[in-house]
C-alpha cells in the first residue's frame, strides 16, 4: 500500500481529536473505502508544526493517486470545516513521491488565498469565517504494509473480546502502526472472492460459530467466537512489533488459540508467520 502521515493541530486537544476522529471516520477496509485511516497517536504542543495541540493520522491506499484523491476529500470536508484546526505533512518529500493536498484545496479561498514558504515547505492560508485555514501544499508518502492481522479464537463473545480489547490497547503503543477497525477489532473477517461475482470479499464462513457442520469449519471444539485484529503500518517491522504485542497480549484465560488469515499471497508480497515471529 502507498501511506501518508498528517499531523491536524487545533486550539485545544478536544477539537484536534474531533477532526480526527471524522476525518478517518469510514475506512475501515479498502474493499470497501477509498482509503484505511485511524489515528495514531496524540501530539503535545512541542511535537507540532506551530506550537499547538494535534494528533498524527496514518492512511493508506492502493496508489498515489487514490490516496491523494481520498485525502483532498477528507481534509476538504473533514479538517477544513473543523474550527481552530491546520493541517502539516509528516513524512520526507521525496521527488516524484509526493501528493498535492493544500494546492488543490486552495481553489475553496475563491481567489483570497495566499501562499507562504517556510524553509522550503510552501502553506497555504484560506480565509474562513474564523480566521483562516493553514495547509501544507504537498505531503509525502511511502510504500508501507497492511493487513498484517490474526485471530482471536474464544471460548465465548465475552471472553474473546475481552482478549481482543487487551490486544488493541498494547498495539496501540506500537509507533506508526494504526487499527482501522471500529475500535481496532473486526467482528466479520472475510476471505478473498464470494460466490455473488460482484463481490471482491465475503464472510470468512470457516471462522464462523454459527456454521459449523454446514461447512468445512477451521474452528477447533470449544471456541464460540472469533475476532480479529488487523493492522496497518508504515514499516514491516512496525507490522510485526504490533503482532508479537498483540498475540501475547490476547492470551488471556478463555482464549482456546491464536490463527491468522493465510491467503498464499494472494494479498501482496509480505508474509507474517507468527510462529517465527513469537520464537
Amino acid at each position: 500500500m502507498t501511506a501518508a502521515r498528517l499531523i491536524v493541530t487545533a486550539e485545544t486537544p478536544g477539537w484536534a481529536q474531533t477532526a480526527g476522529q471524522v476525518t478517518t471516520g469510514y475506512a475501515a477496509s479498502v474493499i470497501g473505502c477509498d482509503a484505511e485511516a485511524g489515528i495514531e497517536r496524540s501530539l503535545s504542543e512541542s511535537d507540532t508544526p506551530d506550537g499547538r495541540p494535534g494528533i498524527s493520522l496514518l492512511f493508506f491506499a492502493f496508489n498515489r493517486d487514490a490516496l491523494q484523491k481520498a485525502l483532498v476529500n477528507r481534509v476538504g470536508q473533514c479538517i477544513l470545516t473543523c474550527p481552530t484546526t491546520a493541517c502539516y505533512n509528516a513524512l520526507p518529500l521525496v521527488k516524484d513521491k509526493t501528493i498535492r493536498i493544500g494546492g488543490n484545496l486552495r481553489f475553496f479561498g475563491d481567489g483570497y488565498q495566499f501562499s507562504k514558504k517556510l524553509e522550503g515547505r510552501r502553506f497555504w492560508r484560506l480565509p474562513v469565517m474564523d480566521g483562516e485555514f493553514t495547509c501544507e501544499d504537498v505531503f509525502g508518502t511511502t510504500k508501507s504494509v497492511a493487513g498484517g492481522n490474526f485471530l482471536i479464537l474464544g471460548e465465548n463473545q465475552a471472553a474473546a473480546l475481552a482478549a481482543a480489547q487487551a490486544a488493541v490497547e498494547a498495539i496501540r503503543q506500537v509507533p506508526g502502526v494504526i487499527l482501522p477497525f471500529p475500535g481496532g477489532i473486526v467482528r466479520s473477517g472475510s476471505k478473498v472472492g464470494s460466490r455473488y461475482k460482484k463481490l471482491r470479499a465475503s464472510t470468512n464462513d470457516p471462522y464462523c460459530p454459527t456454521l459449523r457442520g454446514l461447512v468445512n469449519s477451521a474452528l477447533p471444539e470449544g471456541v464460540n467466537a472469533v475476532y480479529e485484529i488487523v493492522m496497518d503500518g508504515l514499516e514491516l517491522a512496525a507490522v510485526e512489533e504490533a503482532t508479537r504485542l498483540g498475540v501475547r497480549a490476547a492470551c488471556r484465560p478463555g482464549v482456546v488459540g491464536i490463527s491468522a488469515g493465510n491467503y498464499g499471497g494472494s494479498l501482496g508480497p509480505y508474509h507474517l508467520h507468527l510462529h517465527k515471529l513469537l520464537s
